[in-house]
């Protein structure tokens, strides 16, 4: 063999070589992409979640104060997990989809059942009737919510917020339990209050959202100083004080409706 040949040979193994299969080799490991989801703001509406089903064990364990609680505890996680996602830039399809079926159970199912547990299974028929009322408004609200999300307004909401209809039926319960009164002393008052948080949610009231708040902004110093009067205020008496802001939030959709016919008439 001449030197030119010997060439071509030697040529020819290291093609042959190189192109053996080396996925095997556990020096070379096969990199492979894996879909997976984002850890931060999922942790927070399994937060979320978990309270919310606390809300409904305590219910049944007749320990109404905690699940009012849980349920409040409910809103705040729910409230962070947005925004972390926003602030950190991990939105997700999961991530949406699962901080819906979070909302169901927290602000759905449970109030409805630490309700009808505390006062509304003495009436009844009528009581139970009340709360799936709640717990139907509160599946058709997130429904509505979900199909109108790329088309709605990010300022004001159709319809009673589901956290804060929670907030309505759960602090009512807190307020009353705290007091030490019965649930079944106020059966009536619930059967309306339950009912109607629910058709409130499925309303056409528009609530401003309050999305437009900047959190990564500057703003004056007076802002903290009203934060933490905010604060003070709330620890006085967090039942009563966080119960009284989600009642006037919830008659403001329908004061607002109001006032915005009545001044399309007076200027007609």
């Amino acid at each position: 063999m001449n030197h030119e040949e010997h060439k071509v040979v030697s040529l020819i193994n290291n093609d042959d070589s190189n192109n053996e299969d080396t996925t095997d080799s556990p020096s070379q490991p096969v990199t492979r992409d894996r879909k997976g989801i984002y850890l931060l703001p999922n942790l927070f509406t399994t937060g979320a979640l978990f309270s919310g089903f606390y809300a409904v064990v305590a219910g049944m364990n007749g320990h109404f104060e905690n699940a009012a609680i849980a349920i409040f505890v409910a809103m705040v996680l729910d409230g962070l997990d947005g925004r972390v996602a926003r602030l950190t830039n991990t939105q997700s399809d999961f991530g949406a989809e699962y901080d819906s079926l979070a909302d169901m159970v927290s602000f759905g199912v449970a109030p409805a059942l630490v309700a009808f547990s505390w006062a509304l299974q003495d009436l009844g028929k009528v009581g139970w009737v009340a709360a799936f009322v709640y717990c139907a408004g509160a599946a058709l609200r997130l429904a509505r919510f979900n199909t109108q999300l790329a088309v709605a307004d990010k300022n004001f909401f159709t319809g009673l917020a589901s956290p804060a209809a929670a907030a309505i039926v759960a602090g009512t319960v807190w307020v009353f339990s705290e007091s030490g009164m019965p649930g079944r002393e106020i059966a009536w008052l619930m059967a309306v209050v339950v009912p109607t948080a629910g058709l409130l949610m499925v309303s056409n009231f528009r609530y401003h959202s309050f999305k437009g708040l900047d959190l990564r902004g500057k703003v004056p110093f007076v802002a903290m100083l009203a934060v933490v009067f905010v604060f003070v205020v709330v620890s006085i008496d967090p039942a009563k004080v966080l119960l009284g802001v989600f009642v006037v939030y919830g008659l403001s959709g329908p004061c607002y409706e109001g006032w915005t016919k009545w001044k399309e008439r007076r200027d007609s």
